[in-house]
């Protein structure tokens, strides 16, 4: 539901094609039409009324709980199918078999109709490669190949960004060309053009695109949440197509010899020093004016695109890693080896650890359960109180010194006996069962019976809990004890007295 989510996000917010979307979330044009379609029908037709929704109740609203009428026919793929025409000894005549075998059960198009419906969709393509970029729609990211030497002997590597339309141009140096370097340096293009494209359109790299393709490229899963932050999508161009990124290309051919071939004779000790460097040429670089066309980059871009960009979200994105974890039976999930703590009902079930530099949040179905700051301590346990079932939350809160207090309560023997019990062992917290035995005692005795009870058992060597049951169960707090007198050894014989001893 998430991505069916994203679905009518672009669709309805970023007004993007169903052709688009498609192949910005990995799937068919057919899923596209089928959702949106859903969508229209629910009485969906604007983000605003979808965006406050819960993916249950999204989910109830599209996909409502009725039998499915077999006159309906099953639409084809023709996104694949065109697709798969490309492919050598493809013919339509095989597509249609496949289609056929497919979806057996329900009831499908004759050839000549199926052929019909895909030649409609056929005309509807576009047969020209030119790209005509709309403002604000599109913002191309790549690296520089060269780098910069740095002082302490590593490179700096150079990023670039360009928006399609006005072909306004932003760069920063990196330390490397990881994905944190590319998702902190995007963020800074985003902070430098004050506002959000539709789409982010990178080249390939192996650090942002899962799995890269021609057809259906599978985006990180930390990309994704980039692109979910700031409203936008990531869209990569096609493998070894350097045209569908001409934008970019060119802006890294101006970026080098504009800027790079101006501080090839200059030393940095850092990256930070080396951005320093890189801004006064950064914004000369955009005021400079066109040779053919009136105006700069920088005044095509507050013409164009900058009043069709989307506004930054409040907060700046945090890096994000996602991780699938199971609730222990202790209601806690294990993450870097420190121990987060759960509702306990979810006990045994699957979550989405989304760790960030500072928090960690676990998901159930896309909705967050819990939320943590993040911990560095191996071995520790982060746990909230609300997690815990009432028993667990009772016995966190149990002391040494909230168990003599309640000793107190019933009388000086009995507190005496609890701070004896607790004595006993050399952690307190092996001895809070047997307190609370103890105490338990006045519910069924009464406190005045337990404080004779316990008073009794301190002039014996009998200080455990069963000794004071074993007291009150045969009622020997209430035997009055005989008066103590001397006793004198009677004279006899037997009696060698002190003076044998010397």
């Amino acid at each position: 539901m998430r991505k069916i989510k994203d679905v009518l996000r672009l669709k309805h917010e970023a007004r993007l094609s169903h052709e688009k979307i498609a192949a910005a979330l990995r799937i068919s044009k057919g899923v596209v039409t089928k959702y949106a379609g859903l969508a229209e029908t629910a009485g969906l037709r604007d983000w605003p009324s979808i965006e406050g929704l819960e993916e249950a109740e999204l989910e109830q609203r599209l996909l409502p709980r009725v039998t499915r009428r077999h006159s309906e026919f099953v639409l084809p793929d023709y996104g694949r199918i065109h697709q798969e025409l490309r492919r050598k000894g493809v013919t339509l005549m095989l597509l249609w078999e496949e289609y056929q075998a497919d979806h057996a059960g329900g009831q499908t198009w004759q050839y000549t109709q199926f052929c019909e419906h895909y030649r409609q969709f056929a005309q509807r393509l576009k047969r020209s490669m030119r790209q005509l970029h709309r403002a604000g729609e599109k913002l191309f990211i790549d690296y520089a190949g060269p780098t910069v030497a740095l002082s302490d002997g590593t490179h700096a590597h150079m990023f670039v960004a360009v928006l399609g339309a006005s072909g306004y141009t932003f760069a920063c140096a990196t330390p490397h060309e990881r994905m944190s370097d590319w998702l902190e340096a995007t963020a800074a293009a985003l902070t430098f053009i004050n506002g959000v494209p539709q789409l982010i359109v990178p080249d390939n790299p192996r650090a942002m695109i899962a799995r890269p393709d021609r057809y259906e490229p599978l985006n990180n899963e930390t990309v994704q949440d980039f692109a979910r932050h700031y409203g936008t999508s990531v869209l990569p161009a096609r493998p070894r197509h350097p045209q569908d990124k001409a934008r970019v290309e060119s802006g890294v051919q101006v970026v080098e010899r504009w800027i790079l071939a101006r501080l090839r004779k200059h030393r940095f000790d850092s990256v930070y020093a080396l951005n320093q460097a890189i801004a006064p040429l950064l914004e000369s670089l955009n005021q400079r004016a066109f040779q053919k066309l009136p105006g700069s980059r920088a005044s095509a871009f507050a013409q164009l695109d900058r009043p069709a960009l989307q506004p930054l979200p409040v907060r700046p994105y945090e890096i994000a890693h996602f991780k699938s974890v199971k609730v222990h039976i202790d209601y806690h999930v294990e993450i870097a080896g420190h121990r987060y703590s759960v509702p306990h009902a979810l006990v045994g079930q699957s979550l989405q650890a989304r760790v960030t530099r500072h928090a960690v949040e676990l998901l159930l179905r896309g909705q967050r359960v819990a939320s943590h700051v993040r911990s560095e301590r191996r071995g520790g346990f982060t746990t909230v109180d609300e997690h815990m079932p009432a028993a667990h939350r009772a016995h966190r809160q149990w002391t040494p010194q909230r168990l003599i207090h309640w000793g107190h309560e019933i009388g000086p023997a009995t507190a005496r006996v609890v701070t004896q019990l607790l004595e006993r062992f050399r952690h307190p917290e092996q001895g809070y069962r047997s307190c609370l035995g103890l105490l338990s005692l006045s519910k069924k005795y009464g406190r005045v019976r337990l404080e004779a009870a316990c008073a009794l058992a301190l002039t014996l060597p009998a200080q455990r809990y069963r000794d004071v049951r074993e007291i009150l169960l045969n009622h020997r707090e209430r035997i009055t004890p005989s008066a103590q007198t001397d006793w004198i050894s009677p004279v006899h014989q037997n009696v060698r007295g002190p003076a044998y001893y010397h």
